[in-house]
């Protein structure tokens, strides 16, 4: 089968997983030496070790509220290249340069300092100005999102204190109109259908005639993502996104499983 003709593998039972890992052993602590072979399994869990573990369809259900949290510290971090909080950094830039990726991004010295050439998502200072008075400027009804003109900080131009529940309603609403005019349209498209996907997958009530076309644009989304940001974007959170859809199918609409309550 040729390279652009691959389909997705299907995910694998429990049992079959537990097939894999039933023979790997692991010593724990710091001071043990692992031993790596080409084996991708390196690691058994304690749970299967419960005798129903194998057998279940979700063995671990994964919160969305935290894949929102970290995915939105992630964007918000680059854009406003917070420290600490950025993806876009001088060791991204040399990763870049490693893979034979995006060159005229690479790194340049000059004396003592380092010098990064601007990305696509890269904002000016008046650019992160007019994002910050954005979310800082907007009004909501009472009790619909936690108080974002308060995480706000337009002296270091950067959002500060960000809780999980504090992401809950930027990320899915406010973000989009937060990096309107700021951003070329096609980096501001994907994010925009990232913030989208997180609100659909987030209704109440969802058709399950809609689940495959949601799965799939997911995918589409995180292909689109690594056009635009660097490959240290894409941590497990992010990867996570993958994964959500599915367990919807399994297990019921989102907001039965996740933390809030």
């Amino acid at each position: 089968m040729s390279r652009g003709k691959k389909i997705q593998p299907p995910p694998l039972t429990g049992e079959q997983v537990y097939e894999r890992v039933c023979q790997v052993d692991i010593t724990f602590g710091k001071t043990q030496k692992k031993i790596l072979g080409k084996s991708i399994w390196k690691k058994k869990s304690v749970f299967f070790d419960l005798p129903y573990c194998a057998k279940l369809d979700v063995r671990h259900c994964i919160d969305v509220i935290h894949v929102e949290k970290n995915v939105c510290d992630s964007i918000i971090g680059t854009l406003l290249n917070i420290k600490g909080k950025t993806k876009d950094h001088v060791n991204s830039r040399k990763d870049l340069v490693e893979l034979g990726l995006r060159l005229e991004l690479q790194p340049e010295a000059h004396g003592q300092r380092t010098y990064l050439p601007p990305a696509c998502h890269t904002l000016s200072k008046l650019e992160k100005r007019s994002f910050c008075d954005s979310l800082r400027e907007m009004k909501v009804p009472q009790g619909y999102s936690s108080n974002i003109k308060s995480l706000v900080s337009m002296k270091d131009l950067k959002l500060v204190g960000l809780k999980s529940h504090d992401c809950h309603v930027p990320v899915q609403q406010l973000l989009p109109v937060a990096i309107r005019g700021i951003l070329p349209k096609s980096v501001r498209h994907v994010i925009t259908r990232l913030c989208m996907f997180f609100n659909n997958i987030c209704q109440k009530v969802i058709e399950p005639a809609t689940l495959d076309d949601l799965e799939n644009e997911a995918i589409v989304i995180l292909c689109q993502l690594e056009i635009y940001f660097p490959p240290s974007f894409f941590d497990i959170m992010v990867h996570l996104l993958i994964h959500l859809v599915r367990e919807i199918k399994i297990c019921g609409p989102v907001f039965l499983r996740w933390m809030y309550l």
